[in-house]
Parts: C-alpha cells; structure tokens; sequence
C-alpha cells in the first residue's frame, strides 16, 4: 500500500479536502450540535474543542497514522463536516474510514454516500489497500445498517472498548471492506448516487 498524502478528493455531491487548522471556524459553525456526538466518544462543546479536535487530527497525520478531511458541499462550497483515514498501517495494507460526523443538515442526503464513495475508491484504487476497517457504537443502529448497506462485513465486538467522555464504556462494532469485495461496493455505491 502506498502511504497515504493530503490530496482533495472531488464528487459532484462534495469535496473532501485536506483538513487545515483554518477549517475550524466552519467547523465550529456546524459542529457544536449535541446530537452530532451522541455515539462518538469526544464531544464537542466550544469553538476550543473544535480547535482541539483539528489539531490532535493534524498531529496524527504528521505521525502517518491518520489523513484528517473537511467534507465540502461541491455546490455551496461551505464546510459541512468531516471524516479521515485513521489506524493507517502501510506494511499491511489496511486503513480504517471514520472520525465522519455532518452537519445536521446534510444527514440522510447523500453527501456521506459521495463522501464514503471518495474514500473507498483511493483507498482500494490509489492506495492500493487491501482492508478497509469501519467501527462504530454498538448502540449506533443507524450507522450499523449503513455500514452494512454499503458493503460493510460485520466481524465482531470488542466489548468495553473505548470509555466516552460522558463516562459510559462503549462496546465497538467492527466492520471490513476488503479489495476483493470493492469492484461489488463501488457498484453498489454508484448506483445508490445516480438513482
């Protein structure tokens, strides 16, 4: 697998870009809704969190373990979200897409759907990665049967994985896509954005 550099990704839905320290004020504009964390372990509350947030994604990329984007909405240009690779292991081939949160506003549209699309198309296609990991809170219903709408294969549990900023201990849910399955995802996928 190829390690992973900032590139903007574009789809006529959105435009994920290389997160900058100067997408935090649009950032900070859509993100401080409380539903928005709900399933995430952080939470972000203030214009500092945001700040904070951005810079502890930045840090991980200098490190080469993660590869932070702002979503972009393609035909507004403003700042709806973001998303990243994390977990990046370069010598096995695998990278996991996560850290995604919208705006409110452009949930149930299909800005994830472009948004995921993007993602997995470098990762497999540019990449060349061979797994692609997902997770999410057991509890997130929601984001389960997407995962698993787009392509996503269950593969187990890791019970009281990660303790949330609210003090609850999160079982996680993990997922895979692997390269073999991609050609059957991207079409799946294609043709959720055309229909």
């Amino acid at each position: 697998m190829h390690t992973p550099a900032p590139v903007t990704l574009s789809h006529p839905v959105v435009r994920l870009e290389p997160l900058t320290a100067e997408h935090a004020p649009a950032l900070a504009r859509v993100g401080l809704d409380p539903e928005l964390w709900r399933w995430i372990p952080t939470s972000l509350t203030s214009a500092d969190d945001v700040r904070a947030y951005v810079a502890t994604a930045l840090a991980e990329q200098a490190r080469g373990v993660s590869l932070p984007f702002a979503i972009v909405d393609a035909a507004s240009g403003e700042v709806i979200g973001a998303t990243r690779f994390g977990n990046i292991d370069v010598p096995n081939r695998r990278l996991e897409i996560g850290w995604t949160w919208l705006a409110r506003s452009h949930q149930r549209t299909r800005a994830n759907t472009a948004a995921k699309r993007l993602l997995l198309g470098h990762a497999f296609d540019t990449l060349d990665a061979n797994r692609v990991e997902l997770k999410t809170d057991v509890l997130n219903e929601k984001s389960r049967n997407a995962i698993a709408r787009i392509g996503g294969v269950q593969e187990g549990t890791f019970r009281q994985h990660v303790v949330c900023a609210s003090g609850r201990i999160r079982d996680t849910v993990y997922f895979s896509i692997l390269a073999s399955e991609w050609p059957a995802v991207r079409r799946r996928l294609d043709e959720r954005l055309t229909t």
